[in-house]
């Protein structure tokens, strides 16, 4: 019932802003004085007024973020600006928006670029985490909802191109820095977890020799707590469990469950710096190198439950109480069940490097533009985990009643080490993953008179990218005991048992396990390892013509482009082969494709002001194949009849990208500086659609039925977006935007009854009010998606449901004097918690708390 009170008052508040309009006026009216006043505009209001004019001038249909300020966006990192723009929302990774999801379609559909220069990942994938980009880096975003040709390939929901701060568009040399103090609220209930921490960001612009030299500077640090509480509920045994209440009907059991804690840090940090140099009018040279990276280091407790699957019905005696529904056994009391207890570390150090150069020149009536860039991206991961198994069985309890509220006990004293066996340590894993793109652009331009085309634009691009993984695991008893007193009992609010922890967990586990413990060198890959390995190559090559187009059309005038852009991609997955279990070895495919994609924007004006507008586009657009999905690796069993199929599962280095003929169609009012009320359809013709299903095939000669990522038939992707927004003469502003989102494709998984299209969001929508006048900013959105299905997890096809959620954010501000200002915010301000659903069954969820977040800071601008 909270979801839909809050979306019913997010549709009042969509619906009735002209009503507010009105009122507002009235009161302006009566207060606002004949003289005539300069006004200064700065701030928010200026972010949103340079935005819709980007949006306004635009050939395509675009979403634009502007900077409100030198260093100041609205928000700590892109990735949260980008969730609240119509049809638009993210996936959260420890409390922050991080992967983003666009118009009914997850990361795979989304293609990003910083500078117009395509990203390498730390991802498997090609998702890029948008969190990793700080406000100090950036001056705004575009976000490509239609496809023109000159735009980089790779996004069929859009294409999000982050812009980082150009020094010779700043007046002088300018300078802010920003320090804030962070508070997490859910510390205050996780012993040994971090309550505060602090934030820094700054940004140098600068001009040198008569303004023909610019450089800009900036850095960012964040030491965020990573705290959180978990329950986990890990499935039901479907196929192999028994009748428990005599009705001659199995009763599906669960596999059991586990809760947990995190109690650790997030360390991001980010480095920017770039170099214009424009010898004359006619060149601009400009250099730019862009560093992040996050470190991350989790402690964290676990328990897991014993085997209570009743397999094939062994367990049916210790079965009672039982809370049976829809032929799930979601509640019950069971004797003589095992447990573990988990102090687990999990490691994880990210890094994302992107240079280049970029030379735009104009030699007679030719605009040329050559650009040279790189991008590194690599992620080394590992979980330590220090895991004991109880020495006596104990009667539990559970319910899952699919509430968001799991309850359960597990018998004993799950805080003394008395109760458990000495402890095994597990490593797993121990992973590092790679990710390079170089790539090469070349644009050439010059206007024409070529009847309704007055620009024509030419250009070429190669890339060559190249990603692999690989990992190690091992396990290792101890060569020394673990005393007693070297352990401490953990109890955390809200989460019924306690902990069983080290007091010093690496200190303790190298003295027992030895000190080379955590190293993975010479140790023997198991065979899950060198499977679980892979590369993929991917060289690809483009071409493009576009004629910008200026005409009338039935006593209208238009503007817009048409252009074609082909694209041919070579690709090689690579990997390790077993056969019937033997030692792996190596397997190498490859893959080639060509697609041409036409594109088509028109943007008709309706009055003479071009206040209102009808903007058309049509377009074929393309979505590359997720890069570890490509990989060679793969587990065949051999049939001894020759008659008979192969059988396993595997990677699929033939996958093709996927394809999307779309149409968009939208009327847009600018009735005002900072002022739009549009609303727009778009519908997406989805083909070859990526799914994990089983698939029929040749291996070496040999008829195969192989699980992996196939290319299948798609489906329709169609919606509408509103939105209205308005910036009040009194100092008021709203920003108001709905979105609902059709689809009838379907996921491979569950089998019977499969999931909708991964990022599917049926109904999204977003208010943002802000006030700002006299130094003072004030600005709260409420943003609301219902839920859809994601993929939080490393391994492709690992898919859940995420439930319907309610953000909302508080930001106050106060400018002391000229230069200093005074910021406060509240993020997460109703304390909405992170509900996943799996294999569409109600009772079998995954319960995440954030928590509350507070930031108090400071700005200085020079």
């Amino acid at each position: 019932m909270k979801h839909k009170k809050i979306s019913w008052l997010i549709a009042t508040l969509f619906t009735s802003p002209l009503l507010a309009q009105q009122a507002l006026a009235q009161e302006a009216s009566s207060t606002v004085s004949t003289e005539t006043q300069q006004v200064n505009v700065t701030g928010i209001r200026a972010s949103v007024r340079n935005a819709l004019a980007i949006k306004e001038a635009s050939n395509s249909i675009v979403e634009v973020i502007s900077s409100e300020d030198i260093g100041k966006l609205p928000d700590t990192t892109i990735a949260e600006s980008l969730a609240r723009l119509p049809g638009m929302s993210s996936g959260l990774d420890r409390g922050n928006a991080s992967q983003i999801v666009a118009r009914g379609m997850g990361p795979r559909f989304i293609g990003a670029t910083l500078n117009g220069r395509e990203l390498a990942s730390s991802e498997p994938n090609r998702a890029v985490r948008f969190e990793q980009f700080p406000s100090e880096s950036l001056s705004g975003a575009t976000i490509y909802k239609t496809q023109s040709a000159e735009v980089v390939e790779g996004g069929i929901a859009t294409t999000i191109d982050l812009q980082t701060v150009s020094p010779l568009k700043y007046s002088g040399r300018q300078a802010s820095l920003k320090a804030d103090a962070l508070y997490y609220e859910i510390g205050r209930d996780v012993p040994g977890a971090s309550k505060t921490a602090p934030r820094l960001g700054g940004i140098y612009i600068d001009q040198f020799d008569d303004r023909k030299l610019g450089v800009a500077l900036a850095f960012s640090y964040q030491d965020q707590p990573s705290v959180q509480k978990n329950v986990k509920h890990w499935g039901f045994n479907e196929d192999h469990s028994g009748d428990l209440n005599g009705d001659g009907k199995v009763d599906k059991t669960p596999w059991g469950w586990g809760d947990s804690i995190k109690r650790g840090k997030d360390k991001r940090s980010s480095v920017l710096g770039k170099v214009e140099w424009k010898p004359s009018s006619d060149a601009i040279i400009t250099g730019d190198a862009y560093y992040a990276q996050a470190k991350i280091r989790e402690p964290g407790l676990e328990h897991w439950s014993g085997d209570v699957g009743n397999w094939d019905g062994w367990q049916k005696s210790a079965y009672s109480n039982l809370d049976i529904r829809n032929g799930y056994v979601v509640g019950a009391t069971v004797t003589g069940v095992g447990l573990t207890t988990n102090d687990t570390l999990w490691t994880q150090d990210m890094d994302t490097f992107a240079t280049g150069v970029n030379g735009k020149f104009n030699v007679g009536e030719w605009k040329l533009e050559a650009d040279l860039s790189t991008s590194r991206a690599g992620r080394d991961s590992a979980w330590y985990d220090l895991r004991q198994s109880s020495r006596n069985g104990a009667t539990v309890s559970y319910s899952f009643s699919g509430n968001e509220k799991p309850a359960f006990s597990f018998g004993q004293d799950t805080g003394n080490p008395a109760n458990f066996w000495p402890a095994t340590l597990y490593v797993d894993t121990d992973g590092h993953l790679r990710d390079s793109l170089d790539a090469l652009h070349l644009n050439a331009s010059r206007g024409v008179e070529w009847g309704p085309v007055s620009r024509l634009k030419l250009g070429a691009r190669v890339t060559d990218r190249e990603k692999d993984y690989h990992q190690t695991t091992w396990n290792m008893q101890p060569v020394s005991a673990i005393a007693d007193s070297e352990y401490e009992s953990v109890k955390v609010d809200g989460l019924s048992a306690p902990y069983l922890a080290l007091k010093d967990f690496m200190g303790s586990t190298l003295k027992a396990f030895g000190a080379k413990a955590y190293d993975p060198s010479g140790r023997t890959q198991t065979q899950n390892d060198l499977l679980s390995g892979w590369k993929v190559k991917e060289r690809s090559s483009s071409l493009y013509a576009q004629g910008e187009l200026d005409g009338t059309l039935g006593g209208l005038s238009y503007r817009g482009n048409a252009g074609l852009r082909v694209v041919h991609t070579t690709q090689t997955g690579e990997g390790m082969q077993t056969l019937n279990g033997a030692a792996p070895t190596p397997v190498s495919e490859s893959a080639s494709y060509t697609e041409v994609l036409p594109s088509l924007n028109l943007i008709f004006n309706l009055d003479e002001k071009q206040e209102r507008q009808l903007r058309f586009s049509v377009a074929r657009a393309m979505s590359r194949a997720p890069l570890d999905e490509m990989r060679a690796s793969r587990t065949i069993y051999i049939d001894p009849n020759p008659t008979m199929p192969l059988t396993g599962s595997a990677g699929n280095p033939g996958l093709k990208p996927m394809m999307a003929n779309q149409l968009d169609l939208a009327y847009q009012w600018y009735f005002g500086k900072g002022s739009l009320l549009s609303a727009g359809a778009f519908y997406k013709k989805v083909t070859r659609y990526i799914g994990i299903t089983s698939d029929t095939t040749t291996i070496d000669g040999r008829k195969a039925i192989i699980t992996r990522s196939v290319n299948g038939e798609g489906g329709n992707v169609d919606g509408v977006e509103l939105v209205y927004q308005h910036s009040f003469d009194n100092g008021f502003g709203i920003f108001s935007n709905y979105a609902y989102t059709h689809s009838d494709i379907k996921e491979s998984f569950p089998a019977n009854n499969p999931f909708p299209i991964e990022g599917l969001m049926k109904h999204n929508a977003g208010v943002t009010l802000w006030y700002e006048r006299d130094g003072f900013e004030a600005r709260t959105s409420v943003n609301y998606h219902s839920k859809f299905v994601r993929n939080p997890t490393w391994a492709a096809g690992q898919l859940i449901e995420n439930g319907a959620e309610t953000y909302v954010t508080l930001n106050l501000a106060k400018q002391l004097t000229k230069e200093l200002q005074l910021r406060f915010g509240i993020d997460n301000l109703t304390n909405q918690k992170v509900v996943y659903t799996s294999a569409n069954v109600p009772q079998q969820q995954e319960v995440t708390e954030f928590g509350r977040r507070y930031n108090l800071g400071l700005s200085y601008k020079f």
